[in-house]
């Protein structure tokens, strides 16, 4: 029986997704050889590359003078890429959680940090409100949906220095305006594609602004130039963003992708507001589309266990919040379909008549 896939990533991919990726693991194009086995010098490989990127430019509209890359190292190695280019002397960030923390640390090795809002006060549970970005910043970053306290930034900003985005868990969740940001990074597993592919999107003029020397791996300019083919791409996860970038085109595009993710929110969040055993952890101005965290009422904490039990017996699973939270996560990105969240809706309504009483 098929899963109901909740998992903060790797996470659900579509369907359509993973039969077309199988097929082409199989046999790419009917060329007789599998998306895994070709060289990713020769045209079959170039011509995923190439519709890959530039679809990823029709969906998200990006502007002329942006450059997309696909490379390796995942969102960790973002952290480190994006201040060796961009820090000069001072970058401003924006402290959501664990993984604006990481990316923090990362960034005092190269220039000074200014922190100019947290949400470290109350476990980031909320959206910093009310700070000002340093004018004299190299840069601005920010981490727009927080997986584990599921926290969301839904807005495109106004910044007076280049805005930098680690978009890994709501990227093509909903239109961008791609001419905010000077640069926009992710990790592909939760709405793009599986493990093992990173995406970068970068605004030109950033480049060449640090007078260090950068080593060839992580300077941007190399991958640019190379067309993401420097050195061996991550072929078949490359492969799985062009199906999904196909299949989010299919579907009507980011406007379509923004209105079901917004259903698909408002059911579980509605259902935990009118639900006696169940307590959302993030503010309600501030919560994620994308990860729906929520702990049980005090009063029924010792049924912790009994609920994820109960969940996994429905075919559930993934539901288990981070350890740093504790409670529950439902991870709802794209691929996730409305009928398992009103699955889920359902479950939290037996388990309240089971043991509310």
């Amino acid at each position: 029986m098929k899963k109901h896939n909740f998992s903060a990533g790797p996470s659900i991919l579509a369907k359509e997704v993973i039969e077309n990726t199988a097929k082409a693991v199989n046999d790419l194009n009917g060329i007789g050889l599998s998306v895994m086995e070709i060289s990713h010098r020769g045209k079959d490989f170039q011509a995923v590359m190439d519709e890959a990127q530039a679809l990823f430019k029709e969906i998200l509209n990006v502007p002329e003078g942006y450059h997309v890359m696909f490379l390796g190292g995942g969102a960790s190695l973002q952290f480190c890429m994006v201040p060796y280019n961009l820090l000069a002397l001072k970058a401003a960030y924006l402290e959501t959680g664990s993984w604006a923390k990481k990316a923090i640390k990362e960034a005092k090795f190269f220039g000074t940090v200014e922190i100019i809002g947290s949400s470290a006060d109350n476990n980031f549970n909320y959206i910093p409100r009310g700070y000002v970005i340093p004018e004299d910043a190299d840069y601005f970053h920010i981490t727009t949906n927080n997986t584990i306290f599921g926290t969301q930034i839904k807005e495109d900003m106004d910044s007076p220095v280049p805005l930098i985005a680690d978009v890994s868990s709501d990227i093509l969740s909903r239109p961008m305006d791609v001419s905010k940001y000077g640069l926009i990074y992710g990790g592909a597993q939760k709405n793009l594609g599986p493990a093992g592919v990173t995406f970068v999107i970068i605004r030109e003029d950033l480049l060449g602004k640090v007078s260090r020397q950068i080593p060839t791996m992580l300077d941007y300019k190399t991958h640019i130039e190379n067309g993401s083919m420097f050195n061996t791409p991550p072929c078949l996860p490359v492969y799985t963003c062009l199906e999904t970038l196909r299949w989010i085109k299919k579907l009507g595009g980011l406007e379509k992708m923004k209105q079901r993710n917004e259903e698909k929110a408002k059911l579980i969040y509605d259902e935990i507001e009118r639900n006696l055993m169940f307590i959302g952890t993030a503010e309600k101005e501030s919560r994620s589309d994308m990860n729906v965290c929520f702990v049980m009422n005090p009063d029924f904490k010792d049924l912790e266990k009994e609920f994820l039990d109960f969940t996994a017996q429905k075919n559930m699973v993934g539901l288990k919040g981070h350890r740093s939270v504790g409670g529950f996560r439902a991870s709802i990105y794209n691929a996730m379909p409305v009928e398992s969240v009103k699955a889920l809706v359902e479950t939290m309504k037996e388990f309240e008549q089971k043991y509310a009483k």
